[in-house]
C-alpha cells in the first residue's frame, strides 16, 4: 500500500502512550511520530538503561534499520567481533572460528551492544517524543470519549497525575507491567525452555580484543568477550535447570541461584574453567547484572481494546533465539505502519499487525526452543565431540557448505517476514506531526485529566 496519511484523520488514535524505553518502545515512537502521532514513552527506570549484552541485527531487521535511517549508526557502533574460541579448563584455546560464523551473520547483518542501540534510538527520538523516566503505569481504563465519539484509555501512574491517551502500547519486556494489567498474570503466558542465563560486566583481565571465549561443562556454558570501544569485558553464564522460584526484581536471590548452579566449577581439583570463580565475583559487584530464564511468551492475542503489546511483552523468543532485538525493530515497523494505514478503529490495525507478525514469531519461537537445548551439552563426551568438529572445520574442503548450514536456521528466522511498504510518513512529506504535548525528557510525569466513571479497568 502507498500514499500519505492525513494527520487530521479523526478515525485513528492521535495520542499514544508507550510503556518501555528499551528497544521496541523508542523504535515504535520513531515511526509513530513520523506518521503524525503524539507519543509519550514512560519508563520505570530513572534514566535510560545503557547496559546489556551484544545483540544481532539480521535479515528483515537490517532492512527496517535502513528505512529508519539508523543502519549507518549501527554499523559505526558495531561490536566488530573478530573470533570466537572454545577453551579448556586452563583457558587454552582449543578451537577458534571467525566471529561471524559463531553469530551466524551474513551479508549486511551486524552486531551491537544493546545499550548502544538503545542510545541511538533515544537520541533519534528525544526531540520529538515525550520521555517520562522514573514512573510506571498502575491502571488502564478504556471508555468512550464524548468529544469525538471514539474511545480512549485513562491511565494512572505510580508518581504522576492521571492522563488520557487514544492508545497504550506495552513495550516493557518479558515481565511486562502492561501485559499484567490488561491480560493477567505473567505465569499463564510463559513457557520455560529449561535454562537460565546471566550477563554482566567484568574487568578485561584476559586482555581480550574483540574476541569471545567459551567454556562448557555438562549442563553449563560460560563466556567472556570484549567488543570494540569497550575497555571492560562481558561475562555470560548459562545453566540448565527446571523453572526456579525467585523475584525478578531481586538480584540477591538471582546471584544465589547463579552461585549454586556453578558451585565448585573451576575450583581445583574439580573440572571447569579457572575463570568461573572470578566471573561469579564480578557478577556480585556489577552494576549491570542481568539474570533471567530462557523462556517464551506465548499469547493467543496481543491486543485488548486499545491496549496492544509489542516486542518481548507480546512474544519474547528469549536470548536463545538471537532474534529478540530484530523482532522488536520489525514489530515496531509493522505496528506503526498498520496504525497509520487503518481507516477505522485501531482494532483493525491490531488484527493486521498480528496477521503479519505471527508466522515470523512462530519460526523464531521454534528456533529458540532448539537453540536453548543446544546451548549446553549433557556429557563431557558431547563437549569433546563439539570441540573436535570445530577444530577440524577450517581444514575441511567443504567448510563453506558447513558454515552455510550452521547459519541456515538463524537466517531462516531472521528473514521469515516480508515487509510491506507502509504509507509515506507525514513528517517526510512536509506535514506537521500531531500535537498534544511538548516533547521533553522528564523525571516526573506531566499533570493530566483525571479518570471519569466507566469500564473496563485494568488495575494493579
Amino acid at each position: 500500500m502507498s500514499g500519505t496519511v492525513s494527520p487530521s484523520s479523526r478515525t485513528r488514535p492521535r495520542t499514544v502512550l508507550i510503556s518501555g524505553a528499551s528497544i521496541a518502545g523508542p523504535a515504535l515512537a520513531h515511526w509513530l511520530h513520523r506518521y503524525g502521532f503524539a507519543v509519550t514513552v514512560v519508563e520505570r527506570a530513572p534514566e535510560l538503561r545503557t547496559g546489556g549484552y551484544k545483540v544481532d541485527i539480521r535479515g528483515a531487521a537490517v532492512e527496517v534499520a535502513e528505512r529508519m535511517g539508523i543502519l549507518a549508526d549501527i554499523q559505526r557502533a558495531s561490536t566488530d567481533m573478530r573470533t570466537g574460541a572454545y577453551v579448556n579448563d586452563d583457558g587454552k584455546r582449543i578451537a577458534t572460528l571467525p566471529a561471524a560464523l559463531f553469530g551466524a551473520r551474513v551479508g549486511r547483518d551486524d552486531e551491537i551492544m544493546r545499550g548502544d542501540l538503545a542510545r541511538i534510538l533515544y537520541e533519534r527520538t528525544r526531540a520529538d517524543v515525550e520521555y517520562v523516566f522514573g514512573d510506571s503505569i498502575t491502571s488502564l481504563t478504556e471508555r468512550p470519549d464524548a468529544h469525538d465519539h471514539g474511545h480512549g484509555v485513562d491511565v494512572t501512574f505510580e508518581r504522576g497525575a492521571p492522563r488520557r491517551f487514544d492508545l497504550v502500547v506495552g513495550a516493557d519486556g518479558v515481565h511486562s507491567n502492561v501485559r499484567r494489567l490488561a491480560f493477567g498474570p505473567e505465569e499463564q503466558f510463559v513457557r520455560h525452555l529449561g535454562a537460565y542465563i546471566s550477563a554482566f560486566s567484568v574487568p578485561n583481565e584476559l586482555g581480550l580484543d574483540r574476541e569471545e571465549l567459551y567454556h562448557a561443562v555438562p549442563g553449563r556454558l560460560s563466556c567472556v568477550y570484549s567488543s570494540a570501544g569497550d575497555p571492560a569485558a562481558k561475562g555470560l553464564l548459562t545453566f540448565r535447570s527446571p523453572r526456579l522460584a525467585y523475584d525478578h526484581r531481586q538480584p540477591v536471590q538471582q546471584l544465589a541461584l547463579l552461585d549454586a548452579a556453578f558451585q565448585g566449577v573451576g575450583v581445583p581439583p574439580s573440572e571447569g574453567w579457572r575463570q568461573i570463580p572470578r566471573l561469579l565475583e564480578a557478577a556480585r559487584t556489577a552494576d549491570d547484572f542481568y539474570f533471567d530464564g530462557l523462556q517464551l511468551i506465548e499469547m493467543d492475542r496481543w491486543s485488548r481494546g486499545r491496549v496492544v503489546l509489542l516486542g518481548d511483552a507480546a512474544h519474547c523468543a528469549s536470548p536463545a533465539s538471537g532474534q529478540g532485538t530484530g523482532m522488536a525493530l520489525v514489530g515496531a515497523y509493522v505496528l506503526a505502519g498498520e496504525l497509520a494505514a487503518a481507516g477505522r478503529e485501531p482494532e483493525e490495525a491490531f488484527d493486521r499487525y498480528e496477521k503479519e507478525m505471527r508466522g515470523y514469531v512462530a519460526v523464531n519461537h521454534a528456533l529458540a526452543a532448539k537453540f536453548a537445548r543446544d546451548m549446553t551439552a549433557d556429557t563431557r563426551r558431547q563437549i569433546r565431540f563439539r570441540h573436535l568438529m570445530m577444530r577440524i572445520l577450517p581444514y575441511m574442503p567443504w567448510k563453506n557448505l558447513v558454515a552455510k548450514k550452521i547459519a541456515e536456521d538463524v537466517q531462516r528466522g531472521a528473514n521469515a517476514i516480508t515487509l510491506k511498504d507502509h504509507p509515506a510518513p507525514v513528517a517526510a512529506t512536509g506535514h506537521a506531526p500531531a500535537t498534544g504535548h511538548a516533547p521533553a525528557t522528564r523525571h516526573a510525569p506531566a499533570a493530566g485529566r483525571s479518570p471519569a466513571a466507566g469500564s473496563p479497568t485494568y488495575a494493579a
